[in-house]
């Protein structure tokens, strides 16, 4: 009974196996069989008479062309080629098993050949070496003639540049003929350059070395932005010339006499005496004041009076007193002007002018301050002090502030000084020290041919 029952269920089971085939989805994958079938057909062909001979021709006549590869021997037998010998890397071991496996006809490759560990093979950088020797020493005479053209090219430059008598006639100053000058020598030296790289066929190294040039002058032109500021300012200032040697000038808040004008900074004397350098860019961009173009220039100052005196009447008498020293100029006139009126005083401007080449700024504002002091107190007006006003509470006696003096405590007024008018020996003369120390300077200085001052050329 129970082997009845083990057969009906083999029965079933080879009933239900066509039909599982034909569900979808339920197909069993046949790709790998047929693949495995293609090979087979492939490997099982026969061979050609003749097709082995064939074969190991054509990859021996590959590897004749190919001067490593003549130590590789080729045999071929039913499709599958056997390659035999040594070679000196591995590179070259598989490159010659590639080759021989893309031949058509071949099966598979045996790869037997062994790596050649001789030291003569493997210092074959020796060889190379002497190569490239063999093939300087071949070139050498082009390379001789590409670095004469190269020189010759860079004289003619440099023999242009040196005709300084054409170039300072072009330049209006020596520092643009320099510049000038530099410029024809790097051109003519980079011509010569490119010349000689293109016979000798350098060309793309040109390429490289210029653009590698390029970029790296790029960089330097971010990283020293200040000194080539610095640099243009130097050359715009020797063309616009905005002061001559010895000038008082003030640029900015710095003052001084001008001792020279150099590629990199002005350098000045200051009035006690020391070297000031300047850079030129910061020149450039300055407010400059320079107080010797015009011989006239005037000083002022100021003096209050009390606010109860007539401020017209001041302001002529210190105009009278100024017109009449020696030493301030009739042509602009001297005058006052009323500056402010304050809580206890009236401020008054006083103008006058003077002749830099006669008298010394400095010491006729301090002779014209004492004089119309003097003249305006000598007249009654007061100069006022600061006042102060104190108040005390009643827990305190009462100051004698306001009382009137009793007879016995009279003190006689102090007398009013008279204004004495100044003499005719007051020195005003300008002072020269600074001035004369800075000619000496320029006089001993190696480095006054470094001016860039013109004194031919017109002040901007």
């Amino acid at each position: 009974m129970n082997l009845f029952k083990v057969l009906l269920a083999f029965l079933a089971a080879l009933t239900a196996a066509p039909a599982l085939a034909v569900l979808p989805g339920l197909e069993p994958d046949t790709s790998a069989a047929e693949d495995v079938q293609t090979v087979e057909q492939t490997i099982s062909q026969g061979q050609d008479a003749g097709d082995d001979a064939r074969i190991t021709e054509r990859i021996e006549g590959i590897f004749a062309e190919l001067p490593d590869f003549g130590t590789v021997a080729v045999e071929t037998n039913e499709g599958v080629v056997s390659l035999t010998g040594t070679l000196a890397d591995a590179d070259a071991i598989a490159r010659a098993e590639g080759i021989a496996s893309r031949v058509s006809g071949v099966v598979t490759v045996e790869n037997a050949i062994e790596r050649d560990l001789s030291v003569e093979q493997n210092l074959s950088v020796f060889g190379e070496v002497s190569d490239l020797f063999d093939s300087f020493m071949a070139g050498l005479p082009l390379f001789a003639v590409a670095m004469l053209t190269a020189l010759v090219i860079g004289a003619v430059g440099y023999l242009i540049a040196g005709l300084g008598f054409i170039w300072d006639r072009i330049a209006p100053n020596a520092f643009l003929g320099e510049l000038i000058r530099s410029a024809i020598r790097f051109a003519f030296v980079v011509g010569g350059i490119v010349i000689a790289l293109d016979m000798l066929g350098a060309g793309a190294l040109l390429g490289a070395v210029l653009g590698g040039a390029g970029v790296i002058g790029i960089a330097l032109g971010f990283a020293m932005r200040d000194t080539i500021e610095n640099y243009v300012a130097s050359l715009m200032l020797s063309l616009r010339q905005p002061f001559r040697p010895n000038d008082h000038v003030l640029i900015d808040d710095l003052e001084g006499r001008v001792i020279r004008l150099t590629s990199r900074a002005t350098v000045l004397m200051t009035l006690e005496g020391n070297h000031l350098r300047v850079p030129n860019s910061q020149v450039f961009k300055a407010v400059i004041v320079n107080f010797t173009r015009n011989p006239q220039r005037r000083f002022s100052f100021e003096l209050g009076i009390d606010a109860d005196d007539d401020p017209r009447s001041a302001m002529q008498l210190g105009s009278e007193v100024l017109l009449g020293l020696p030493f301030v100029l009739d042509e602009p006139e001297p005058a006052g002007r009323i500056e402010q009126v304050g809580d206890s005083n009236i401020v008054i401007l006083f103008l006058g002018w003077i002749d830099q080449r006669e008298a010394d700024w400095f010491k006729s504002r301090s002779l014209a301050i004492a004089a119309v002091k003097e003249a305006l107190e000598d007249a009654g007006f007061a100069l006022p002090e600061p006042i102060y006003r104190l108040r005390f509470d009643g827990r305190t006696d009462p100051l004698p502030i306001g009382r009137s003096p009793k007879d016995g405590d009279a003190t006689p007024a102090p007398a009013k000084r008279r204004a004495s008018p100044p003499a005719d020996g007051d020195d005003v003369r300008p002072e020269s020290e600074i001035s004369e120390m800075v000619e000496s300077e320029r006089q001993s200085d190696p480095e006054q041919a470094k001016d860039l001052l013109d004194p031919s050329r017109p002040v901007e």
